[in-house]
Parts: structure tokens; sequence; C-alpha cells
């Protein structure tokens, strides 16, 4: 089941076994009951000094994006700590940036359950949570309590309940709520999970909300006399042509990062497994190769003006330098993180190097 890279060392394969012990115990219960215990347990592990116990000391591998210096490229992508609750913990694992959210200006319960899946089968993840989260001013109060000092991104959405046309207010209000407390910003465009969201991906109503994006950066920039990063999450789920309009308009609008991929709503590789058709996004080893190939392809568009954050099926060391080499910068870990746990984070770090 854990999607562990071979080769490691004895220390290293040790952190595995023990992660593996704590992940049967966590995958016999709900997937969100186990989720909600095991961020839980990841702040109670630093608080108690333990995360060593399943985390290798973190690499330090510097690298500079988006004139943002990060201790090494490997970071935690947004949807694991949604309300910025358990920074700190995350933080002990090694994770070269942290980024959380999706938050949204009101609170919101997000979609019924049950709305996550685990497909152990596949090394996937299918979710419908919708957003789910106590609001941005919550998000900033937790945030300013976190003794974390690295690169933290912060992923901003819009209310489920608040029309397409007027998504952009929702984005300015997240906007100018976590400027203060953001290395950069992350602008979601492509969750599955709220009805209407993609199509913001695409033609005029991307370059309309990117450049009032932009305009309020810019203002921002001078009320806070500091420059604060913008970059945009974009799915898979995208023909050539797509990708070719959406490089584009983030050039056209001098946008400083893109992240390539979200989850996918394509069920091929996993329909014919226990809960595979189950609606929502599907994230994991399934999503890997569709995510490489939108890298790539933005990467060939982009010509190095706008780097890329790589994300969607890094289970191992060498899918992560895979989407170095693809045309990444940087990359997150999501479901690998899951599913192999926090020496994944190395295995990358040191994967990437190599």
């Amino acid at each position: 089941m854990l999607a562990a890279c071979s080769g490691g060392s004895n220390v290293l394969d040790d952190r595995y076994r023990m992660y593996s012990l704590i992940q049967k115990a966590l995958f016999s219960l709900p997937t969100e009951t186990s989720h909600n215990l095991g961020m839980s347990g990841i702040s109670l592990a630093d608080k108690l000094c333990l995360s060593r116990l399943v985390a290798p000391k973190a690499i330090s591998a510097p690298v500079e994006v988006m004139g943002i210096r990060f201790d090494n490229p490997v970071g935690l992508a947004a949807g694991l700590d949604k309300d910025a609750r358990h920074i700190d913990g995350l933080a002990a694992l090694g994770f070269g940036f942290i980024e959380v959210g999706t938050v949204t200006p009101k609170p919101q319960l997000g979609n019924p359950m049950p709305r996550l899946f685990r497909l152990p089968e596949a090394n996937a993840i299918i979710n419908r949570m919708g957003f789910n989260n106590l609001g941005v001013d919550h998000l900033v109060e937790q945030v300013k309590k976190a003794r974390y000092k690295g690169v933290l991104g912060i992923n901003i959405g819009k209310n489920k309940d608040t029309p397409a046309e007027q998504a952009v207010d929702d984005y300015l209000i997240c906007m100018r709520k976590v400027y203060a407390h953001a290395s950069y910003i992350t602008v979601n465009l492509s969750s599955p999970n709220t009805p209407g969201l993609r199509d913001l991906q695409f033609g005029e109503p991307l370059k309309q909300l990117l450049s009032q994006l932009k305009t309020a950066q810019t203002e921002l920039a001078k009320e806070h006399g500091r420059y604060v990063p913008l970059a945009v999450k974009i799915a898979p789920d995208m023909a050539d042509d797509d990708i070719a309009d959406v490089a584009g308009a983030l050039q056209e609008n001098g946008i400083d990062g893109v992240i390539a991929t979200n989850t996918t709503i394509e069920r091929d590789a996993v329909k014919h497994l226990q809960h595979g058709e189950e609606t929502g996004g599907l994230s994991g080893a399934p999503v890997r190769d569709k995510s490489t190939a939108v890298i790539r392809k933005l990467a060939e568009h982009l010509k190095g003006d706008i780097p890329i954050i790589g994300v969607g099926g890094i289970m191992c060391g060498e899918d992560a330098a895979e989407k170095i080499r693809a045309g990444a910068s940087l990359v997150q870990i999501y479901s690998g993180f899951i599913y192999a746990g926090p020496a994944l984070i190395r295995d990358a770090v040191t994967a990437i190097q190599q």
C-alpha cells in the first residue's frame, strides 16, 4: 500500500515502517475521521518533540523562485490544512514550504459527507470536499499564532453561493485579508467541487479576473511595503489549445507563478475500483502523467517567463524529479504524503538534487 521509493537508507526505511504502522491504524477509520485525527497527531507530535520518529531531518537545498528563497523545493499542497491549524506540526516534517487553504471569505460547511474516499489499490484519493473551511478571518488568526517563519502560501477561493460573475469580489476580499501574512498567494480556479469555478480558467473571464487581481496586488504592495507574488492553480483536464491560452493570459497579466495541477475529473484508471466512480477530484498516482504533461506544455509556452510549481501524483522521489525535468521549479505533495508518509519529502528532495 505504501508508495515508498526503493533504495533508501536503513534509517529512512525504519521511518517508512513506523509510518506504515500509523497509517494502518488510521486507514481502519472512516476517511475524513482519519484525516482529522492524523492532522491532530502531527500537531501533537510537534508539541512533544516526536516528529523525528517518522520524519527524517530536513535537507537544506535552497532555491529561489518568484523572488522567494525556499529552504528546499518540496512543499505541501493546499487542501491538507485548510484552516491553517497545523502549520507548526507540518513544518517540523521537513517541507521546504507549506500552502494552506483553500480559504473563502465566509465560512462554509462544504459538501455533504461522505466526501473523501481512499483508493489504496491505486494510491489515489477522490474528494468532493467543496472548500469546507472556517473562513478567511479564522485562517488569518491561526497564521498569526504559528511559530513557523518559513515560506507560507495561502490558497484563496470563492464561496459556493457567490455567482461566477462576482467571483473576483471573493478573491479580492481574501487577497486583501491574507496579503500581510502570506509569502505568496494562490488563486484556486481549478477545484472541480465548486460549481462553475473551472469556467474561470478560460478566455475573457480569466483575463478580467487576473487583471483585477494584478491591480489589487500592485495597490497592496504599496500599502504594505512588500511584494507578495501571485500564483494561479490550474486543472489537468485541459486541451493543448487551452493550456496555450492560459499561458498567454498569465504572461499578459504579469502573474508570478502557476501551480500545475489540481485534481482530475477523469476516472479511466480507477473506475473498476471501489469508490472509483465517486464524483469529485481524483488525486494521487493516476494523475501523475496527466499533470506532468500539462507542466511540459506550460513550460514550452511560458519559456521561463513564469515559474511552474508541479503537483499531482508524486508518490516517490523519482516522480518529483520528473516534474522538475518537465519544467517545474518547485513541487508539492499531498496524496503521496498520505500514502508514503513524511519520509517522501526527503526522498523527493534527494531525487531532485541528483
